[in-house]
């Protein structure tokens, strides 16, 4: 499991709401065992009569109206504690992978119109931006907006029972569009906010409040990411450079990476390591199994190869349904007679032939 499939795991445990069947479910009755001797079980029973539930059983877990096997409690530990720093590493690991078209594509997005990876759009494009119709007309005008029919086009309604209980209809996710707008007066979304926020698969979120959930939905990295001038700007003071600790983050600095150069195949490939590599090993030698030529036919094969041409034999008179001739000596057949003739007529055995019959004859 991966760092981000484990923390997407925890994270999800995080807002569940306790649930627990009744204390009484399954035990409001008089039942009693009606003891050993009577050739039935010693489950406890229903008592009274003239109706089918009296003589049932009652309270166990494999019986009807019976209560079940380890009821559910509310004090379940239902929430799990996630490391801080593990945390951060996840998010700060999972916006990077967002800046990488590649895994972006893998996950699904369509972001072949669009200029960048990551895109960021002006400050200046989004002023004035307060209606839906608005916002669509920037989406087409970087080319983002294929990604949000992608979404609308795979609305469906969800099977199982979850469409019962208020998830009706499921779509894939959208982009995401991270903005640093501050709400305005009256605790009222921003404008932006209000813009953006009903279109189909889009999701926002703030700069100083990223969630590892829509970072990566479902432990998969590369969202799509949709960054406003002023919230990339901010991304050095939220987690800091190498160079400098976090302004919000006490101390707090993004790791470093392992490898300055990615690229693993050219520097395996390199004359530098090639020249500092053992050669390499032959294959050790196993011995192979001796096979039994008369139970194996490939065995049997490589000392008679006359013996595909037997099985063959064999299997077409049992599909034509011919006996297998007897092995008694027999004349030799018209055709075996003129063949011989042929051969014998040959200009270089006809010379021979006085002195055969005479040697015959002999």
């Amino acid at each position: 499991m991966t760092l981000f499939n484990r923390f997407t795991q925890k994270m999800n445990k995080n807002h569940r709401q306790p649930y627990a069947v009744s204390r009484l479910a399954g035990e409001q009755t008089s039942a009693q065992s009606w003891g050993t001797g009577r050739a039935v079980s010693r489950i406890p029973r229903v008592p009274g009569g003239g109706t089918h539930r009296s003589g049932q059983g009652a309270f166990g877990n494999m019986c009807r109206g019976g209560r079940m096997f380890a009821p559910t409690k509310v004090w379940r530990r239902w929430h799990v504690k996630i490391s801080k720093g593990q945390r951060r590493y996840a998010t700060v690991s999972a916006l990077a992978a967002s800046a990488v078209a590649p895994l972006v594509m893998a996950r699904g997005h369509q972001v072949q119109k669009i200029p960048e990876v990551p895109l960021v759009v002006a400050d200046a494009e989004l002023e004035g931006i307060a209606k839906t119709k608005d916002a669509i007309k920037l989406l087409k005008s970087v080319g983002a907006y294929d990604d949000v029919e992608r979404v609308a086009a795979s609305r469906h309604v969800r099977a199982g029972k979850g469409k019962a209980r208020g998830r009706r209809h499921a779509q894939k996710k959208g982009p995401l569009v991270i903005h640093n707008k501050n709400p305005e007066g009256n605790r009222k979304a921003p404008q932006l906010v209000a813009a953006f926020r009903n279109i189909p698969g889009i999701e926002l979120c703030h700069v100083n409040r990223l969630n590892l959930l829509q970072l990566a939905p479902g432990g998969h990295i590369g969202r799509f990411i949709i960054w406003t001038e002023g919230a990339f700007k901010s991304l050095d003071s939220v987690f800091g450079t190498r160079k400098q600790d976090s302004k919000q983050k006490l101390g707090y600095r993004p790791p470093q990476p392992l490898l300055t150069n990615a690229d693993i195949q050219r520097i395996m490939r390199s004359d530098e390591v090639q020249s500092a590599l053992r050669p390499p090993r032959p294959a050790p030698h196993r011995a192979t199994r001796k096979k039994n030529p008369l139970k194996n036919v490939g065995a049997m094969v490589k000392l008679n190869p006359y013996t595909w041409v037997q099985k063959r034999a064999r299997a077409a008179l049992h599909v034509k349904g011919v006996k297998k001739p007897a092995h008694k000596r027999t004349h030799k057949t018209k055709n075996q007679r003129t063949q011989f003739r042929k051969v014998f007529n040959t200009p270089t055995v006809a010379p021979l032939r006085s002195e055969l019959e005479k040697g015959i004859q002999l």
